[in-house]
């Protein structure tokens, strides 16, 4: 009879021992998943950083004039490089001054008409579309896994495993202010 009460105890101490393994575990599968997807946003945001070259170099050819929008292109991308091994809030600021110079680089695209005709150009602008398409699906999948992550690290009784081991909220990836003004189209 006396010894009822003591496993009593026992069991309980081990199943909430249990549960905080799985919640453990379970942060550490999100946070995981979390840096997975941002690494497939770093993956097709460095696509981006190696096909801008080409673009600009022909775009520069044609063009000769708006030599402020290359180089803040230039000088997004050379951010972006030293932003590598930077926290991700610091590479998400990179990445968004890169999706505004990408954004100036279309209007200057725009207001060229001729550089469409260049076989070349148009090639890079295809992989550039492209290259943005898979960004803003791997933005959208890396927001999703940030948004299930922080929403676990902030519930209950979750929250008090995340806070005693260090799991932090993560940043959310947004949209560019640039690119939710609507474009203005002038012929």
């Amino acid at each position: 009879m006396k010894s009822l009460p003591l496993i009593i105890v026992l069991a309980v101490v081990v199943l909430a021992v249990l549960f905080g393994i799985g919640q453990y575990n379970r942060l550490v599968g999100l946070d995981q998943g979390v840096q997975s997807q941002w690494a497939q946003v770093n993956n097709q945001l460095q696509r981006r950083n190696d096909l801008l070259p080409n673009l600009v170099a022909t775009v520069k050819g044609v063009t000769g004039q708006e030599q402020k929008v290359f180089g803040m292109i230039a000088d997004a991308r050379a951010r972006m490089a030293g932003a590598a091994a930077k926290p991700v809030g610091e590479q998400i600021d990179a990445a968004r001054q890169m999706d505004s110079a990408i954004g100036r680089l279309l209007v200057v695209v725009e207001n060229y008409p001729q550089l469409r005709s260049a076989e070349n150009f148009g090639a890079l602008q295809a992989q550039l579309e492209g290259t943005e398409n898979r960004i803003s699906v791997e933005r959208r999948r890396y927001n999703e896994l940030v948004q299930q992550y922080n929403t676990t690290v902030k519930r209950f009784p979750a929250m008090l495993f995340a806070s005693m081991f260090g799991f932090r909220e993560k940043p959310f990836y947004p949209v560019a202010e640039e690119a939710k003004k609507v474009p203005q189209v002038q012929f």
